[in-house]
């Protein structure tokens, strides 16, 4: 491919067949019900590194091409419609070829409904994504964000785990 007098190599991401069951997976996990057992089935054997007790919502993407580039722990909640992404395509041949994860969520993590993460972000143990925000930078461990670009609103004191009252989380809430 060129454009103007510059030369660009065009990079494979996956083979077609590769291709073409990570994307039925990833349909399947879209719309089949069973949040914490077949969608969290489908996204592992599409690559995916997830943990233990994870609950993935309704209309979750992720990342289609790269799944091998996102990991998820244990004890997350991942609510409906958000998006995960793993790479972006201009980021060279070195990364997609290699086996590092570029999106990394650790344990007792919550991201709610329709949030969008970008590669190349840690998202830390016993964070919460609020709904819709998009997060572009790393999130500490402990440490509520929100918005577009996601900043921190608060210092959460408990996880949000799928078995904490939610009066409990709230009382341990400390706003910045």
């Amino acid at each position: 491919m060129t454009f103007g007098k510059t030369k660009y190599r065009s990079i494979t991401y996956e083979k077609l067949l590769v291709g073409f069951r990570n994307r039925f997976f990833q349909s399947l996990a879209m719309k089949l019900p069973g949040a914490d057992s077949i969608r969290v089935m489908l996204h592992r054997r599409r690559g995916v590194e997830i943990g233990n007790d994870v609950f993935i919502g309704t209309d979750v993407l992720i990342d289609t091409s790269l799944p091998r580039k996102i990991s998820i722990g244990s004890d997350v909640v991942i609510g409906m419609r958000a998006t995960l992404i793993g790479h972006f395509g201009n980021f060279g041949a070195m990364h997609v070829t290699s086996t590092e994860r570029s999106l990394i969520i650790e344990d007792q993590v919550f991201i709610g409904p329709g949030a969008i993460i970008l590669p190349n972000v840690t998202i830390g143990r016993g964070s919460v994504v609020m709904a819709g925000s998009v997060v572009t930078k790393s999130v500490p461990p402990s440490t509520m964000v929100q918005g577009n670009p996601a900043v921190p609103v608060a210092k959460c004191g408990v996880p949000l785990l799928r078995t904490t009252p939610i009066w409990v989380f709230y009382r341990h809430l400390e706003y910045v």
